[in-house]
């Protein structure tokens, strides 16, 4: 027996909306309709799926299970649509590419340009996304690729690294640090860091803590409000410090200055990717994009 997509729909709303109401309402339903659905869906599974109380709905192990896997097959069914549609439309492959904050514009071109170089007909769609926006975005079938730095995949959702890149200190160019060709991590021991996740809640934030760990000390970090802008330029204005991927030198039209670590740190460069959808474009970038 299939599962009906339109009832994993029902649940993924009930799940995501935590009421009835609320998800009758997002869904165009009446909360009868859909607490119809949803008790025909538990006879079909066979296990209860939700638990009910006066306070809400909150999801069984077994909805929590199932739940997961109604967002892959929901993304895997809405690619393989617009698949179809595209191909017969005569439409051209499009690589629909997202990373996040972390991953500059400038690597992004990089890799594109080994892609197109290999592949010159295929055509490129590049945003970028908060991690928690990119994910949902690759599970919904809405990306092909989601760069990103040291996130762990989440479940559906496959990851391989490009490679790994050097790690940097950026200062504003009146820090006192910013006449320096080069830093040791552990001379920073008595600066304060920004970051743009919070720890605990960011692969690529708890990396960068633990290189700090590895060089005898724990570092005092706070979380930028200029989330989204390029890297490097978070420091301007303060004197904070911030590890950044961008080249040694000036930066940022001289307000930044960048200082190479010594010795030198990396950070992976990582594609998440599902490797239940057939996407061309993705295998394209797959094959070719590395450091």
């Amino acid at each position: 027996m299939g599962l009906d997509l339109n009832k994993l729909e029902h649940l993924i709303a009930v799940a995501e909306e935590g009421s009835i109401t609320r998800a009758a309402a997002r869904l165009h339903l009446s909360q009868q309709a859909l607490s119809t659905s949803i008790r025909v869906l538990e006879r079909e599974v066979g296990v209860p799926l939700l638990e009910r109380a006066t306070t809400g709905i909150s999801l069984l192990p077994a909805g929590t299970a199932l739940v997961e896997d109604a967002r892959v097959l929901r993304g895997t069914a809405r690619s393989a649509l617009q698949r179809a549609r595209r191909i017969g439309r005569g439409e051209k492959e499009v690589l629909r590419l997202g990373h996040t904050p972390a991953v500059t514009g400038e690597e992004v071109i990089a890799l594109l340009r080994q892609v197109t170089a290999a592949h010159p007909h295929l055509a490129t769609d590049v945003n970028q996304r908060y991690p928690d926006e990119l994910t949902a975005a690759l599970l919904a079938g809405d990306l092909d690729i989601g760069l990103c730095r040291a996130m762990p995949p989440p479940h559906g959702l496959a990851r391989t690294t490009l490679g790994h890149q050097p790690l940097n200190i950026a200062v504003a160019a009146d820090h006192p640090f910013s006449t320096r060709p080069s830093v040791a991590l552990a001379e920073l021991a008595d600066q304060h860091f920004i970051v743009w996740g919070q720890p605990g809640h960011s692969g690529y934030t708890d990396l960068l803590i633990s290189h700090c760990r590895a060089a005898g000390f724990e570092p005092r970090t706070e979380r930028t409000p200029l989330q989204g802008t390029p890297p490097a330029t978070a420091v301007i204005g303060t004197d904070r410090l911030a590890f950044v991927t961008t080249p040694p030198g000036s930066a940022a039209g001289g307000a930044v200055r960048v200082l190479a670590l010594d010795p030198p740190l990396y950070a992976p460069l990582h594609a998440l990717y599902s490797p239940r959808t057939t996407s061309p474009a993705k295998d394209a970038f797959l094959a070719t994009a590395t450091l």
